[in-house]
């Protein structure tokens, strides 16, 4: 294998690879389904479905395809539930602040890049203390394409003054690895995250895999060694 070249910057998806925001998504589902007269769902069923957003939660919730009358109805309702419940339990992965301060004191720029709208994404970065420490924000409604297009990737890189080739992308699906791929960035796979079994990890085609962000600090230092 060719020696892993040091990064100039580090991307990061938000849900289920910077923050574990699972615990407040599954709150908002539970209250839509009691709002609606539904039985509210395990925490382990909901988990996996996090990352896929809102349709998939309604979908997961109440069987309901898009198409459906009323789906748009209890996707605003759950949608409204979280916004007022964004960070009751929600925090940084265990090791993320490590990881984060570790690329701070070595120079390597950082930033988010997710399919949550910015109405969400930005009073949640706000809420866990990182709006001040990246300048690279990118949420799902910030450029015409979200993920898996390249494009979000590619504007959190000029954002930062960074070519897409210098530069690592962390997601935990499917869709964070082929826009990677797709933007000249290095694709790599938090398995600590939301894994659908729709989306498994072995479909990603990520260039490495990592199961805890303290990983992510030892491809940093392979990468210095080489």
């Amino acid at each position: 294998m060719n020696p892993l070249p040091l990064p100039a910057a580090v991307l990061f998806d938000l849900d289920g690879t910077l923050a574990d925001t699972a615990p407040d998504l599954a709150y908002a589902l539970n209250e839509t389904l009691r709002h609606y007269g539904r039985a509210p769902l395990p925490f382990a069923q909901i988990r996996p479905v996090v990352s896929h957003g809102g349709v998939a939660l309604i979908r997961l919730g109440f069987g309901m395809a898009q198409e459906d009358p009323g789906f748009e109805e209890h996707r605003q309702h759950l949608l409204r539930v979280y916004q007022n419940n964004l960070y009751r339990e929600t925090h940084l992965f265990d090791g993320m602040e490590t990881v984060l301060k570790t690329l701070e004191r070595r120079d390597i720029a950082w930033g988010v890049v997710t399919n949550k709208p910015s109405w969400l994404t930005d009073p949640l970065m706000r809420a866990l203390g990182l709006d001040q420490r990246t300048s690279a924000i990118v949420s799902g409604d910030t450029c015409p394409e979200r993920k898996p297009h390249p494009l979000p990737i590619q504007h959190a890189c000029k954002l930062l003054a960074v070519p897409p080739e210098q530069c690592w992308f962390v997601g935990d699906a499917g869709r964070d690895m082929q826009a990677a791929r797709a933007a000249g960035c290095l694709p790599i796979g938090a398995t600590f995250g939301y894994l659908h079994p729709d989306d498994p990890v072995e479909n990603w085609d990520s260039a490495f895999d990592i199961d805890h962000p303290h990983a992510l600090i030892t491809l940093l230092e392979q990468s210095e060694t080489a």
